[in-house]
């Protein structure tokens, strides 16, 4: 196919997802100034209440007790939340629901939304029209036209790399970008995330596409109920299949290669360390939203979500700097603070009435995961620190309220970081 032609082919899904988004748009949306392409300088006066009537108001939000310490004063992330994941408490937000492009974070949903559809071991040929549509300058892990890849190895691409080529290939199988967008979109009101916006299931810049820090916090709490993303979610190091390459005798081999997941508080990097007791989740960058993450981390028994997005000041590993110190506020803050709000749960939940599947497993039980289990390299600290992650908990024995099935006072089989290897 000539190169124009094929570039052209390759514009046309992303286009028509861009304008099957905008005509689910309120002529009011349509017509005001567009946050994902040109945020103001300041959050809207009026923002969605939701999770609580103080989520919704501009500035900084904390309700402290006695023996509270005080907020970090070097934060300087546009919106940002620190939740109980397993309470749903919110203990600090500011502009929680400011409608930000959300970048390669909306991938949680992406996950969220597709993982359960298939088995790990589900093996996948890569069409030229599974790539169509992948933005210009975005992260890929390597996926290669012709090749076959399991659903795990594609899995892995999303959470590591953040590679759009597998999103892309994934939202093939899925039935296309349309298709995908759709679903996510629905998911994601579903979840009661309603100031998330999907054009791009890869959180590639699209015009239109926003969601909050409020947002992202809820598809991390809820991708976090499912085994598959814990573990790919925690993933340190995997090995991801290479090109088939022929030799001159006509011998073909196919040698894998080494990624990394590109989580600075999970793998480390030259000005920072592995954060103690992290277990995910996802970050992202791009020229419209700057960048942006949500993590997990447990404490001394407390397992916390928080979402940062967007920090003004520009250093180098900014937004995970800025992350950590709001993750050991919140373990410092712990019972010493009144909630200003609370992640909701799915409009579903309060229905529901059996407990979850307990394994908690996407697609089936796929045999696909040697040696690309969970590595994180968190190690156990001398003393009462605590680095484990629900470390006395039976994986799989989920603790339910009554009248409840959805992440109220109860333990998730997170990774256990305490018998982790030490990171190279």
């Amino acid at each position: 196919m000539p190169a124009p032609k094929k570039a052209l082919r390759r514009s046309l899904t992303v286009t028509s997802a861009a304008l099957t988004a905008l005509a689910v748009l309120s002529p009011a949306a349509l017509a005001a100034p567009d946050p994902s392409t040109s945020p103001t300088p300041t959050p809207p006066a009026s923002m969605s209440t939701k999770g609580g009537a103080r989520l919704g108001k501009p500035g900084t939000q904390v309700d402290l007790a006695g023996g509270a310490p005080v907020l970090p004063k070097d934060i300087t992330a546009r919106s940002w939340i620190v939740a109980d994941a397993e309470s749903g408490d919110v203990l600090a937000a500011h502009n929680a629901h400011w409608r930000l492009a959300p970048a390669s974070t909306l991938k949680m949903l992406f996950a969220d939304t597709l993982l359960p559809k298939w088995p790990k071991t589900t093996q996948h040929k890569v069409a030229v029209s599974d790539l169509a549509g992948i933005g210009a300058g975005s992260s890929l892990v390597g996926v290669k036209e012709e090749e076959t890849y399991s659903v795990h190895d594609l899995w892995l691409g999303v959470f590591l790399r953040s590679g759009n080529d597998a999103v892309h290939v994934l939202s093939a199988m899925n039935g296309g970008v349309d298709q995908t967008v759709a679903d996510m979109n629905e998911h994601a009101e579903e979840l009661q995330a309603l100031d998330t916006n999907v054009v791009s299931p890869d959180g590639y810049d699209a015009p239109h596409q926003v969601s909050s820090a409020y947002d992202l916090t809820l598809f991390a709490r809820s991708g976090l109920q499912k085994k598959d993303f814990r573990e790919y979610a925690s993933t340190v190091r995997a090995k991801f299949p290479g090109q088939t390459e022929k030799d001159k005798k006509g011998k073909t081999t196919r040698k894998p290669f080494e990624i990394q997941n590109t989580n600075r508080l999970l793998s480390g990097d030259s000005d920072m360390d592995v954060y103690p007791g992290i277990a995910g989740v996802k970050n992202g960058n791009t020229t419209n939203a700057g960048a942006t993450f949500t993590g997990v981390a447990e404490r001394n028994g407390k397992v916390l979500l928080v979402t940062v997005m967007n920090p003004a000041k520009d250093e180098h590993n900014e937004v995970y700097k800025e992350t950590a110190r709001l993750f050991d506020w919140g373990f410092a803050a712990a019972g010493k603070t009144r909630p200003v709000g609370e992640l909701v749960r799915p409009m579903s939940a309060a229905q529901a009435s059996p407990a979850p599947d307990a394994s908690g497993e996407a697609g089936g039980t796929g045999s696909g995961d040697a040696g690309t289990g969970p590595v994180a390299g968190a190690t156990a600290s001398e003393g009462g620190g605590g680095v484990g992650v629900a470390a006395g908990v039976v994986a799989g024995v989920l603790a339910l309220l009554a009248g409840g099935a959805y992440l109220v006072n109860r333990r998730w089989p997170l990774p256990d970081l305490v018998r982790r290897r030490t990171r190279p």
